[in-house]
């Protein structure tokens, strides 16, 4: 299959996936929720980040690997995939045991992290090494997959993935239901997954059986070497992410208190539910972009580069926009109004989301394009801004101040990314990329501030009705602003195009 016709095909099993996943996440959450205390679905939601924390033991080998695999498989260089596939086995292995060691250090310090839990400190331990054996297991399968992506194959990680969340989800229902109990409710999870692991490791070695072949020849110095020094780089890269992606909740938890985490859970829940089915398209894309970089000229990945931005921006300020009218109504509706948070929170989180959309374009083309190492200590930076940041005002404001921190070391990465991308990957200057996103901006606050006005009015007297009556009354006048803005420019001219030759496909 083509580029275009591998991403369709990943993009439509994603959107099937995600839609499937975040009903029963919601329903799940839900039952969660009425049966269990508020206490255990904030342990819930800070072991997760934790792990998270953890994880961040890959250090990005998997990254570079996946870079590296790019050109054997396009040239179907089978001998060398073995090569790269054994290296990235060894690694993967090394790192289980890292992150089993670190996760059992941290076991004896859980009762500082977790303020006010609820729980016996030997349960606290427990529900720990639960989700510690679940990550640490992971990664003696999770790196079979890095072929699948670099063919392009992503579908077959999403079926797979969705069908073991369906499973796990409605066991882990019943489970809530008949027991009542956080522990079986984990470990319920545990069990399910391990037999997925299993027969992913089964399935990929029938899939690719020169996986399982012995005569594998190591790789030269120099293609060891290319891939350890995008290592370094990107060892950073995560390092510093982590510190400001994966603390929040950690910092809620220790400075604030754990229930108040599975609040801030629900949002992002809802939040990440709908981001994650826009993320399909661009996420997916990312290996169809290192296939075009390895084969088309600059002006032609300049253009697609400035088509994956315009959609970014479109679809992202269209989710800001309803969420930062909607968000809270729909919690009020669904868990009713004890449930909801400041609207400051709310919208420094939703300010957060349109940048981190931005983001996701830049950082998704440097992956594709594998340039890690110009902005190295960026994340590093970041990460220190955020936590110093949230940390301090966090005594000082509360809960809106860890998020004050959040969007600030975010937009360093807004304003110094695109300056790195347009020299290194098109040899152009960056001034175009920043003209362009202060007018987005604009028309996505113009649409927010209007929408919000409506809202004020239309739903003044919550109900199902009013809800989703100002659902569509978003959808029009967002679209319709920005199709009459933007309607003509070339990118939009483009996604037309492409959507023209489709349905004429049929």
């Amino acid at each position: 299959m083509g580029r275009v016709r591998l991403a369709e095909k990943n993009i439509a099993f994603g959107y099937i996936g995600q839609a499937a996943t975040s009903l029963m996440s919601f329903v799940l959450r839900t039952i969660f929720i009425r049966n269990l205390s508020e206490s255990l679905l904030g342990i819930n939601s800070t072991y997760s980040n934790v792990l998270s924390i953890l994880s961040m033991a890959e250090l990005g080998i998997g990254t570079a690997l996946n870079f590296a695999l790019y050109k054997p498989v396009a040239e179907n260089d089978t001998e060398k995939i073995k090569s790269y596939m054994q290296m990235y086995k060894i690694c993967y292995r090394v790192i289980a045991c890292v992150v089993a060691a670190i996760g059992l250090v941290l076991v004896p310090f859980l009762p500082r992290l977790v303020k006010n839990p609820g729980v016996s400190v030997f349960q606290l331990d427990l529900f720990y090494l639960i989700f510690l054996f679940n990550t640490v297991s992971s990664y003696f399968v999770a790196y079979k997959y890095s072929l699948c992506n670099a063919q392009q194959k992503n579908y077959i990680q999403t079926n797979i993935n969705t069908v073991t969340k369906i499973i796990v989800d409605v066991a882990q229902i019943v489970v809530i239901i008949v027991t009542k109990n956080f522990l079986f409710y984990l470990v319920t999870d545990m069990i399910i997954e391990l037999a997925q692991k299993i027969f992913v490791s089964w399935y990929l070695n029938k899939l690719y059986p020169y996986l399982k072949e012995k005569n594998v020849k190591p790789l030269s110095k120099e293609e060891s070497g290319q891939i350890w020094t995008k290592t370094k780089a990107l060892v950073l890269h995560k390092v510093g992410d982590v510190a400001r992606l994966q603390t929040d909740s950690l910092i809620i938890s220790s400075f604030i208190e754990v229930s108040v985490a599975g609040f801030v859970d629900n949002y992002n829940l809802i939040i990440n539910a709908v981001a994650n089915f826009v993320n399909v398209i661009f996420n997916n894309v990312i290996s169809g972009f290192g296939n075009l970089i390895a084969t088309e000229s600059r002006d032609k990945q300049f253009q697609l580069f400035k088509v994956y931005r315009f959609f970014a921006v479109w679809l992202y300020g269209f989710i800001v926009t309803g969420f930062f009218v909607l968000l809270t109504p729909l919690i009020r509706l669904w868990l009713g109004d004890s449930w909801v948070l400041p609207m400051s929170v709310i919208g420094l989180i939703l300010t957060d989301l349109y940048f981190k959309g931005e983001r996701t374009v830049l950082s998704n083309y440097k992956t594709a394009a594998g340039v890690f190492e110009p902005d190295r200590y960026l994340a590093i930076i970041q990460g220190v801004v955020n936590l110093v940041l949230s940390i301090w005002l966090v005594q000082v404001i509360g809960l809106a101040g860890i998020y004050v921190g959040t969007v600030i070391s975010g937009l360093i990465a807004n304003v110094t990314k695109p300056f790195i991308i347009y020299r290194v990957c098109f040899d152009r200057k960056a001034s175009g990329y920043f003209i362009d996103s202060v007018k987005y901006l604009a028309v996505v606050v113009l649409c927010t501030g209007l929408c919000q006005v409506i809202a004020n009015h239309v739903i003044a007297n919550l109900s199902i009705g009013t809800f989703l009556l100002m659902v569509i009354l978003i959808t029009l006048i967002y679209n319709g602003i920005f199709l009459v803005l933007f309607g003509r420019s070339g990118e939009a001219q483009y996604l037309f195009g492409l959507v023209r030759q489709r349905l004429k496909k049929g």
